[in-house]
């Protein structure tokens, strides 16, 4: 018997759609709407329940807090351009001739 892919991951994991669709519905769902977490729940799908996204919610806000204290520290980005990256890969076409 087959078992889908939403029954075998574990109940704390999220996909990136899955997060996409929370941070759409936080915007859709604020604070004063009714039985919020359930809509966020719904909308995110995947079986998620309302205290799952709440849960999320609640980690979500603890990383964005730890962030904006200066606790997590910025990636250190150079200055080279996706594309620089690329032509240090390949090499020029004219090698090839």
């Amino acid at each position: 018997m087959a078992s889908s892919s939403v029954s075998s991951r574990r109940p704390d994991s999220w996909t990136p759609k899955e997060n996409k669709l929370f941070e759409k519905a936080l915007a859709q769902f604020d604070r004063d709407t009714p039985d919020r977490w359930q809509n966020v729940a719904m909308a995110v799908g995947g079986g998620k329940s309302a205290e799952e996204v709440k849960r999320h919610y609640h980690i979500l806000m603890e990383d964005l807090r730890r962030i904006d204290s200066g606790h997590v520290p910025l990636p250190n980005y150079n200055n080279t351009t996706a594309q620089e990256e690329e032509e240090k890969k390949e090499p020029p076409l004219c090698e090839f001739l």
